[in-house]
């Protein structure tokens, strides 16, 4: 009997797959492992170099050190174990089956690390042998398809230049997109000129849609064992751009006759769904102000943002219409509440019951119906008007009202076109834009805003029901994405670690061979990427069925808010098969700063300056970055243009603001790198930055990015001071990982509390955090050397961390205070 077997090692080892011919394969008892007899064939092989090199052989048989194998005694089951005449070998997972004296030896540790990497040796080989054969045949076609040198150009070609060398002042080195160029000569210059263009261009196009819904149910989360709603949801319903324009019209009307005037502002403390942003766009018909108020913030942050503001009117949806009973009292400039309300739910109306009797309150629907029979006339705002005080998430204490006038905005709209143009037209027959980040968020605003004025349609969606697996989805209802299949969505870093630890759970168990194939074919789609090529093949057969899982179309994903680790960046940018560019900027700066654009093929970078951004460097000695560091220049990023904010409200003292030679600068407090294609990269910041005992700095933020890789880590928050010598860390850990490692240890029937507090669990998990850390190359000195796992996870509602899920690190340390205290006061 005889099996051809082809494949390779990996892109970078590409030289070493060869054709090869198993002959026999059989059990070696002296050795405790199987063996294999194989034939090599001479053939070429592609090279590290150019992709389209292809030099002599240079490996024999003898090279590949392979062992016997009988293949008629023993074969490989599917889930990678290894059958020979003594029965199974089991891998890293696997029981063993049999106790006697022969299997014994082999059913040990050392047995099965052996077993493992015979098993990766074969399936590599066979797999190299393989995807090289294929590669010499496709590579002609390929290269003069796909014109790699092309990509490779746009790859190196600069993304940022240099404008004062004395200042360390950059610009962007793209060009001014078609779009940008006639939203100039047409002066649109406020976002109601931005909805009046958007109308006139594609008045008869999709605009908004969401999905009805059908029925409401609660069920037991088998794996937490709490109540969640699931939900069954209708297809999506549409409204055309006329009919938001009409919609928004009406709501502006009705505004206008409760009494609103121009200028005056409009608090929304709501979800992201159609009514919000309907209701951003009939503010600005009327120049009014919008105030946005994370539904994340807890309810000291809430009364903050509305005590300060000052507002009269609020818009909220029903579902929070409860928390707003505790809110109310304490906010009595608000005279008007207007709740959305398409599910009139049963609690409503004994909500309203207890609202202030002050406060009038008119559902969304009747607004809209009273604006039909008012009298219209829009007030238009000029661009120097406020659009938006923004209130931030909070961070670092109360959160801040960023001031962002329509200029701010659209100065960065037009920016982000010039980027987005690089990628291609959109196609909008077939174009679709999932939106699930809070619309509170810059970010979302900004993505919404963009798919607006390019006729892009925007489904709106929730994290709990965005994929068939959702928690909020119920079973047999499609998610969001697989019914709206997006092109297009916006990204935050969490979201994406999340989805890249779950494939790689997913595929391991499956089985070892599996395992093997995906990440086989993962590292070969890698090495091709970085030559310039695509592995169309590869996409349809295996990673298709991973995009599916957002509804198989997107092309495109923009992420910001916070540190992308490169190992997620590279892992997504191949599974999903679509450019994943970053993004790096501020609330302060209109979500625009630095922005990542298709054609480069780098991870952990965040991109070149946008049109409307300058980008400056400077020294921060105390943390020793200069703009003098080789090889590259170091510092405070500094961000200058029109889209900088006005300043913060009620706080126009602060000095993170200034002027200079006619430009608004802000100070960030982050410091990058800048690369000699004048690309960015973010290193570090300001205020994560401790000084230990020992004299060494560490960065909290760089450690807690490189932690949140490890599968066992959902969450995490790391602690140090200058009155020790290393640091700490608080560890939301993940249920499903944990409940198998507990397994494995001989721990059964214990909650996941129970767990959490084991100190041999908490023992394991430290050992497993520690030597993932280190893998990543971090000094002793960052490593943690103590930890405490958490067992609830941190939701935005929970005050510990913002709508990004970025760690609100004084709460964190106030909350667990007595736990950081017993990590360092411990002797364990």
């Amino acid at each position: 009997m005889a099996l051809m077997l082809v494949s390779r090692g990996g892109f970078s080892k590409v030289n070493k797959g060869i054709p090869v011919l198993v002959q026999s394969l059989k059990w070696d008892s002296a050795r405790n492992g199987p063996t294999i007899c194989a034939a090599f064939f001479r053939t070429g092989g592609l090279g590290t170099g150019t992709p389209h090199e292809t030099p002599p052989m240079r490996q024999t048989s003898a090279s590949m050190d392979l062992p016997r194998m009988d293949i008629n005694a023993s074969v490989a089951t599917a889930d990678g174990a290894i059958v020979g005449p003594h029965g199974l070998r089991p891998l890293e997972d696997s029981a063993p089956e049999s106790q006697n004296s022969n299997f014994q030896a082999a059913s040990g540790e050392e047995d099965r690390r052996r077993n493992n990497e015979l098993l990766e040796k074969a399936v590599n080989t066979s797999l190299a042998c393989m995807t090289t054969i294929y590669d010499a045949l496709t590579l002609p076609l390929y290269f003069f398809v796909q014109q790699p040198w092309k990509q490779m150009a746009l790859h190196n070609a600069p993304k940022g230049i240099l404008l004062d060398e004395e200042k360390m002042i950059y610009g962007s080195a793209t060009p001014r997109s078609k779009l940008h160029q006639e939203l100039l000569d047409m002066n649109i210059d406020t976002m109601e000129k931005v909805l009046s263009y958007a109308v006139s261009k594609h008045a008869n196009r999709k605009c908004l849609g969401a999905r009805d819904v059908i029925e409401e149910l609660e069920v037991m989360d088998p794996i937490t064992g709490k109540m969640v709603k699931k939900f069954e949801l209708g297809d999506y319903q549409w409204m055309s751009f006329a009919d938001v324009n009409e919609e928004a019209k009406n709501v502006s009307a009705g505004l206008a006759k409760l009494g609103l005037k121009p200028k005056q502002k409009i608090a929304i403390f709501a979800e992201t769904r159609r009514e919000w942003l309907l209701t951003a766009m009939a503010a600005f018909k009327q120049n009014l102000t919008i105030v946005t108020v994370f539904t994340t913030l807890g309810d000291d942050g809430v009364i903050h943002a509305l005590k300060e503001t000052d507002v009269t009117f609020l818009i909220t949806s029903e579902e929070l219409m409860p928390r707003l009973v505790n809110v109310l009292p304490q906010v009595p400039s608000i005279q008007n509440l207007i709740y959305m309300n398409p599910r009139n739910l049963p609690v409503t109306e004994s909500v309203l019951a207890d609202i202030p009797k002050n406060v009038q309150t008119i559902s969304y629907s009747d607004l809209v119906k009273t604006g039909e029979t008012a009298p219209f006339e829009e007030v238009k705002p000029t661009k120097h008007d406020r659009a938006i005080i923004m209130y931030t998430s909070g961070s670092t204490g109360n959160p801040k009202g960023v001031i962002l006038s329509h200029n701010n905005i659209v100065s960065g709209m037009r920016s982000v076109l010039d980027i987005l143009a690089l990628s291609g037209q959109p196609e909008l027959e077939t174009d679709a834009y999932i939106a699930y980040l809070p619309l509170a968020h810059v970010l979302e605003l900004m993505s919404e805003t963009i798919c607006f004025i390019q006729g892009i349609p925007i489904g709106y969606s929730s994290p709990l029901t965005m994929t068939d697996a959702s928690l909020g989805v119920k079973e047999g209802t499609k998610g969001d994405a697989s019914v709206l299949k997006p092109t297009i969505l916006a990204g935050v870093p969490l979201v994406l670690e999340r989805i890249s630890k779950g494939i790689q759970t997913k595929m391991a168990e499956r089985g070892k061979i599996v395992e093997l194939i995906f990440n086989y074919f993962y590292n070969y789609k890698v090495g091709w990427y970085h030559k310039g090529y695509d592995t169309p093949l590869v996409n349809k057969i295996l990673f298709n069925k991973v995009k599916s899982l957002i509804g198989g179309r997107v092309r495109f994903m923009a992420v910001g808010s916070a540190p992308l680790a490169p190992e997620t960046h590279e892992f997504i940018r191949a599974v999903l098969s679509c450019p994943i560019v970053l993004g790096y900027a501020m609330t302060e700066t209109s979500s625009c700063g630095t922005l990542g654009n298709g054609s480069d093929l780098t991870v952990g970078r965040v991109g070149g300056p946008v049109q409307c951004t300058k980008i400056r460097l400077v020294d921060w000695e105390e943390g020793g970055y200069r703009v003098t560091d080789q090889p590259y220049p170091r510092g405070e990023i500094v961000m200058g243009g029109d889209n900088i904010a006005m300043g913060y409200y009620k706080n126009q003292e602060s000095t993170d603001f200034y002027e200079e030679d006619g430009t608004r600068w802000i100070k960030t407090g982050d410091i990058g790198e800048v690369h000699p294609d004048g690309v960015f990269k973010i290193i570090d910041r300001k205020k994560d930055l401790v000084k230990l005992s020992n004299g060494e700095y560490i960065s909290l933020g760089k450690i807690e990015s490189i932690i949140k890789t490890c599968k066992y880590v959902e969450n995490t928050c790391v602690c140090a001071d200058s009155s020790h010598s290393y640091p700490v860390a608080l560890i939301c850990i993940s249920q499903l990982h944990v409940k198998k490692l507990a397994g494995k240890m001989g721990i059964v029937d214990r909650s996941f509390d129970e767990l959490c507090r084991n100190p041999m669990i908490e023992e394991a998990i430290l050992n497993k955090v520690q030597s993932h850390v280190v893998l990543h190359n971090l000094n002793k000195f960052e490593v943690p050397k103590k930890i405490h796992l958490v067992p609830e996870p941190w939701m935005p509602t929970s005050g510990l961390v913002t709508a990004a899920f970025k760690i609100k690190r004084n709460n964190v340390y106030k909350q667990y205070e007595a736990q950081i205290n017993e990590m360092y006061n411990s002797y364990r």
